[in-house]
């Protein structure tokens, strides 16, 4: 993948005791509800950097890290930034659609959520979209989500079941349960699409 990769990772107390010592984050940081004092210490002690943004409960922890991702120095180039949010799938529902929400609201940054089965990004309605399948780490199972607005026009190749200038909305057709049949996947749409694929179990 080109350009910068920032890692992001969605959890309460980070690693367990046994492999903390592998991992050193760069910066902590969220509104701190629900980390413990001793690993927060812990990590303090290393020198790691702890934003505490506390205050502000008007926004989801991973939106607090995307906008400090953003407006940080240490970015040089933003339109090559790609960030990957591990854990940011698989717990809570409201907290899933949060993490999405955050997809939406920085559309203009690629940001990948990942979790064990699947990984999910944002397709701008600015852009035809060619995608890549990584089939050595991706499966076959796919979807496109119009959840931000309902879609009059989709228009798609490569999948099982492409669509073409097809509309798309709640309580109607969604392209759900599908799956790709081409190794390249052209995705056009006249609003803001979520990608799903599915993730291939290590053996």
């Amino acid at each position: 993948m080109e350009g910068q990769t920032v890692f992001l990772m969605e959890c309460r107390n980070f690693f367990p005791m046994r492999i903390r010592g592998r991992y050193k984050p760069d910066v902590i940081n969220g509104d701190m509800d629900s980390i413990r004092a001793e690993v927060k210490d812990y990590y303090s002690d290393l020198g790691v950097e702890i934003v505490d943004k506390s205050h502000d409960q008007g926004s989801t922890d991973l939106r607090k890290c995307v906008t400090f991702i953003c407006g940080g120095p240490s970015i040089l180039e933003k339109s090559n930034l790609c960030i990957l949010v591990l854990g940011a799938l698989g717990g809570r529902f409201d907290h899933e659609i949060g993490n999405i929400n955050v997809l939406h609201r920085f559309s203009n940054v690629r940001i990948i959520l990942l979790s064990d089965d699947c990984l999910i990004f944002l397709l701008s309605k600015t852009h035809r979209h060619e995608i890549y399948i990584e089939s050595s780490v991706e499966g076959s199972q796919c979807g496109l989500i119009p959840i931000g607005a309902p879609s009059a026009r989709t228009t798609t190749h490569g999948l099982k079941w492409d669509l073409s200038e097809t509309g798309m909305h709640f309580g109607g057709l969604v392209s759900t349960s599908n799956s790709v049949r081409e190794e390249k996947i052209t995705v056009q749409s006249d609003v803001d699409l979520l990608w799903t694929i599915s993730l291939r179990k290590p053996c």
